[in-house]
Parts: C-alpha cells; sequence; structure tokens
C-alpha cells in the first residue's frame, strides 16, 4: 500500500475531471479524494496498491474530454487508510 498527494495543473476545472478521476480511482480500487484548488489546479490524495496507483496517475496525466493536463507533482505520504474515494468541496 501507498499513498500519494498529487497536485494537477492545467485545464482541469470545469471539464469534469474531479468525476473522471473518481470514476477510474474506484474502477482501480483506489481509495482517497480529489479537490479543486482555488487558482485553477486540482490536487489529490491517491491510496492502494502500487500498481493500481500508478495506473490511476497514467489516466490522471491524461484526463478527460476537454482537459489538457499541463503539469503533475507528486510525493508519498503516510497511509491513512482512506474507506472511499471522495470528491471534497
Amino acid at each position: 500500500m501507498i499513498s500519494v498527494h498529487v497536485r494537477v495543473s492545467g485545464r482541469v476545472q470545469g471539464v469534469f475531471y474531479r468525476r473522471y478521476t473518481m470514476d477510474k480511482a474506484k474502477m482501480l480500487g483506489v481509495k482517497g479524494w480529489v479537490r479543486n484548488i482555488p487558482g485553477g489546479g486540482v490536487e489529490a490524495v491517491l491510496e492502494g496498491e502500487r500498481q493500481k496507483v500508478g495506473e490511476l496517475l497514467k489516466a490522471m496525466k491524461v484526463g478527460p474530454a476537454g482537459s489538457m493536463v499541463l503539469g503533475m507533482e507528486f510525493s508519498e505520504l503516510e497511509t491513512k487508510g482512506y474507506q472511499d474515494f471522495e470528491i471534497e468541496y
């Protein structure tokens, strides 16, 4: 199990990026959350098997139709044992 904090920059607000991320996370069994950041980015905490988190990071790099990911920064965190994946507001 790993836990990763991710910050995504680019056109990722107003294009269903958070919903896309949540749907992919649930499909892969990854837990955590995703939310918009003031200024136009998105941040997320992803927790799960290393391979599954890696697959989700790859999907997030592509994003949904209409998005344009310009950058991603991530760092490992201590796992917290999230039970689900949610969009935070």
